[in-house]
């Protein structure tokens, strides 16, 4: 561990230092990170940053029609993730695979390793109308409405 010496101003007192937030915090998550990775080695680092603990962001829109939901998956491929849908649960499971490196690791952010997210939708679905796309890291899910729960206009007659 190094102590810093604080500056000195002209008249040897010293100089005052900004405190900045952001970086107090990314100073204690480094450490944090490091007394992890002595303590229980790299796969405790990796557990702890599985998105099971913290959920992908999600979006979920409702149309005349049906519901559209978004949810961020950077870096995760089609193949790994998994969709079901049991009633008006939409399940998403699958994997985010670390990629590769060939330098040191300073700073590990980005999620890895298993996850699985279950979305309750408002409103009942029609199993036989879901499409689902995955790109620039969103995955966009379509369902339709089942037939009767989509909003129908009914013409009042003249007596």
């Amino acid at each position: 561990m190094t102590l810093s010496v604080p500056r000195r101003s002209p008249t040897g007192r010293p100089l005052a230092r900004r405190w900045d937030p952001v970086h107090a915090m990314e100073d204690v998550y480094d450490r944090m990170g490091r007394l992890m990775r002595d303590v229980f080695g790299d796969t405790a680092v990796t557990a702890a940053l599985r998105l099971p603990d913290r959920s992908a962001p999600a979006d979920i829109e409702e149309t005349d029609d049906g519901y559209l939901v978004e949810i961020d998956l950077p870096s995760a491929k089609r193949d790994d993730i998994n969709l079901e849908l049991r009633d008006n649960r939409l399940r998403i499971a699958g994997e985010i695979k670390e990629r590769e490196r060939t330098g040191t690791v300073r700073r590990r952010a980005r999620r890895v390793g298993e996850f699985e997210q279950v979305i309750a939708l408002p409103g009942e679905v029609d199993p036989e109308r879901v499409a689902a796309s995955l790109a620039n890291g969103v995955l966009t899910i379509r369902l339709g409405k089942a037939s009767a729960a989509r909003p129908r206009r009914i013409e009042i007659e003249d007596p």
